[in-house]
This record gives structure tokens, sequence and C-alpha cells, in this order.
């Protein structure tokens, strides 16, 4: 096998090939690695372009409209292959169809022994990964890409990938593909849940999948009351359906009325939900990454992570995050959790103050409600 940097490594020619994307998680890896989709559909717009992603993710990615195939991959049930005989041929019948798609080009954007391994597997002649792939992943790809120290955002590295598969040029974008009907479909859901029609509103999105990330829930509450008295847009609460009670506790400590459709949408219905907000509040999690990416106006609210490294990807986006000696530690686990319990609502406000009036226009104070004392601008 030989390695590469970012020279040499463009298929040639502009003939059809078939070419393979993985990245099978999470959420906002998968939505950092939409450029490099929007470069090979430019440069090769003949191609057969497939990608494989996790089962969980594939609603995302399905029906769009840079993409001839999407292979999902259900990580949960090929997991137990090694105990499970019925895994281990579900596993090798998932494997020869793979091989028997005769992809010519497999862009491993996982970096991981699992999605390098099904490279391997393919049985493509070119396999590109990142030289630094951790479990030793490298050895299964035949081309690995060196990335500079000073790539250290995950779109970062892969427009690093991208531009030793020659897509250097391309204009940075994030193609989620949404469709009018799914504008649509979340403007009724919307309606319904509120019962009225919504023409503005401030999306709120609570959950995170670490503990470590996610503000306590009396932070969120008087947040949102904060946004009511500032006459900010009502607040629409979202998240999955893993997020419903945590969703709960937040409106039963709310005085304001939020409309709620945490775990009640789709995954294509939450991405449209979050493009036609004003203004997303949220932590580091996968719909922050959506919002980014579909440029609405994002405040993220950051504990343990650091915004360098999986940041939202955004002009638009501020960022709230910690200042404490043990940041950025990156435990999803924590025995006191200062970076965030100590994050006061004025501190998240202020940070929305400056969103909001880039959006309406107007300092929030100029409402029909008070911003409180000493937060008006």
């Amino acid at each position: 096998m030989t390695s590469a940097n970012a020279a040499g490594l463009a298929i040639g020619g502009g003939r059809r090939r078939r070419i393979l994307i993985i990245k099978p998680s999470s959420l906002g890896d998968i939505v950092h690695a939409l450029p490099v989709l929007a470069g090979l559909r430019a440069r090769y717009p003949e191609a057969h372009l497939a990608w494989l992603v996790g089962t969980p993710f594939a609603p995302l990615l399905e029906g769009h409209p840079l993409l001839d195939e999407v292979i999902p991959f259900d990580r949960k049930r090929y997991g137990k292959m090694w105990r499970s005989a019925a895994a281990l041929r579900a596993f090798l019948r998932f494997a020869g169809d793979l091989r028997r798609r005769r992809f010519d080009l497999v862009v491993d954007l996982q970096g991981l022994f699992r999605s390098a391994f099904l490279s391997w597997v393919s049985g493509a002649a070119e396999r590109v990964g990142f030289a630094g792939a951790r479990e030793a992943a490298w050895i299964f790809y035949s081309r690995r890409v060196h990335c500079p120290d000073q790539a250290r955002h995950a779109v970062e590295r892969n427009l690093c990938v991208a531009e030793a598969l020659g897509l250097s040029g391309v204009e940075l974008e994030f193609p989620l593909g949404l469709r009018s009907a799914e504008h649509d479909a979340a403007r009724s859901r919307l309606a319904e849940a509120a019962g009225r029609s919504v023409a503005a509103y401030t999306a709120i999105i609570p959950g995170a999948r670490w503990a470590t990330k996610r503000w306590s829930v009396a932070g969120w509450a008087a947040l949102i009351d904060r946004l009511h008295e500032a006459a900010l847009p009502p607040c629409v609460l979202l998240g999955s359906p893993s997020d419903r009670a945590l969703a709960d506790d937040v409106k039963q400590r709310c005085h304001a009325q939020v409309v709620d459709l945490t775990g009640r949408t789709t995954l294509r219905e939450l991405a449209a939900l979050l493009d036609l907000a004003d203004l997303v509040i949220c932590h580091d999690s996968g719909p922050m990454h959506i919002a980014a990416a579909l440029d609405t106006p994002v405040v993220a609210i950051f504990g343990p992570t650091d915004p360098a490294c999986t940041g939202p990807y955004s002009a638009r986006a501020r960022v709230v995050r910690p200042v404490v000696d043990c940041w950025p530690c990156r435990l999803r686990e924590c025995g006191h959790h200062t970076c965030l319990r100590d994050l006061s609502v004025e501190t998240v406000f202020a940070e929305v103050q400056v969103a909001a009036e880039a959006v309406l226009g107007r300092s929030l104070c100029d409402g029909a409600g008070s911003c409180g004392s000493g937060n008006g601008r």
C-alpha cells in the first residue's frame, strides 16, 4: 500500500465512475462530509455516487439529489457477528452485496477500523483515507492523505481529502437537498402543534447525546422566559424521541408558552424546521451542525468539547463556552460538571441578543416586554 499527500490523488478523466463515500456516523460528522459529496458531483457529474451510512442516519441522505444510492449499514446488528451466527451471515451477505457493486473509488471519511475494513471489503482498487486514521485503519487504504496540523475542524480535515481527490477550487457548501414539499410538511406539523400558523420562531434544542454537554433544565427554562420577555419570536422545542422527558421538564419550569415538537418529527422534517427558524439555540449536537449547514443563525452552548474542532462551521453562528481550568476535557462523564453548572442565563442571553439583533434588525429590548434590569443594549 502507498501513502500520499494532497498531490497525485485525483481520479482521472471525466468518464463515468462508481464512487462510494463511507461516513456512517454521527449526524454532525455526516453534515461535515457533505462538501466532499458536492465536490465529487461537480467534478464527476456522470459518476454513480453512493454513500454508506449508519441506519439511524440514512433518512437524512435518502432522496438526496446529489446521490444515486444510499447504502444503510446496520452497525447494531452487524456488531453482534462475533457471537451470533445469524449476525455473521447477515454481515457476509452485506459484504458480498457491497463487493458486487464494483466501486472504482472508495473515500473513507470515518477513519476507523470498521469503516476502513469496509473500504477494503468493497474490492475497490482505489481506497482513500486519512494517513492518521485511528485503530490502524490506514492499513486498508491504497492512498493515504496527510492533513496539516492546523486542520483541526472535521470540515477542514475532510477538505484535505477533497483537495487530494483533485476537488480544489470547488465552492464550500453543505447541500442537504431539502425539498419544498418537506418545508411545507414542516410548516403544517408546526401549525398543528401550535394550533395556529407560525410565521417566525426560535428553535430550542435542549438535548445532546452526552450528559456532560447538557446545560441545566432550570437554565433552559429561565432562558426561554427571558426570550419571551424580550419579545423574541416564540420558542419551539425540537429534538429526538430520547429528549421527550427533558423537553417535558423544561416546559414544566417555563412560564412562557412553548410549542413542543420534540420527538415528533422525522429527521428530514427536523432539518426543514431548522431551516425555517429565525434562530436556533442548542448544545454541541447534530442539529447544531444541520442548522449551521443551512446557514440559520445559531447560538451554541459548549461544555466539555472544543468548538475549534467540533463547532458550528458557519459565520452566522455564535458560541458560548465556559472559562474553567479543566476545559476542554472532552469527557462524557464528570463528577462536578463545573463548565455548564456555573453557566448563567445572563451569559447565554447576551449572545442571543447579538445573534437575534442581526436577524431582527432591532434590539430585543424594543419589544413589548422587558429585557430585565442591566441587560438592555
